[in-house]
């Protein structure tokens, strides 16, 4: 299976749609990978699920995480991503609509790499996922797994 560069967690099939058409934009869209719950989310990071025959060689670059998610919400995922040696290197960036104070610092506390509020209009959602997009995977220097 070719790297995954970006696993994007989104049950909203909107924003969803919004964000694949922003990574197609900027060109960055050819390698995404999507969990449209928490728990998939999970299980492809961890290769469970219907995503046993994967190996972890090979995680997502960066992993945009919506919060309000069906089955397992999303600062549970953030915290089992940070937790775990072998996936807590993997930058996460929170891409959600909650403006709440409270789950901006359990973010922060979970260990989340940005938080990022959802803008209202498609042009200034299309632009905030398109840069994103373009400092994760080009001016980012991630480290070295091994």
């Amino acid at each position: 299976m070719n790297e995954i560069e970006i696993l994007l967690v989104e049950d909203n099939p909107d924003d969803l749609e919004m964000s694949l058409h922003a990574l197609r934009k900027a060109k960055i869209a050819n390698r995404v990978q999507v969990a449209r719950d928490g728990q998939e989310a999970l299980d492809f990071i961890f290769c469970e699920g219907d995503f046993a025959d994967r190996t972890m060689d090979h995680g997502p670059r960066v992993i945009l995480l919506d919060l309000k998610l069906p089955k397992v919400d999303g600062l549970e995922v953030l915290k089992r991503i940070k937790s775990d040696p072998l996936t807590r290197k993997i930058p996460v960036v929170i891409l959600t609509s909650s403006k709440e104070q409270n789950d901006v610092i359990e973010s922060y506390d979970l260990g989340t790499n940005s938080y990022i509020v959802k803008p209202v209009s498609l042009d200034q959602f299309v632009a905030a996922v398109q840069n994103m997009g373009m400092y994760w995977m080009l001016l980012n220097q991630p480290p070295v797994f091994e």
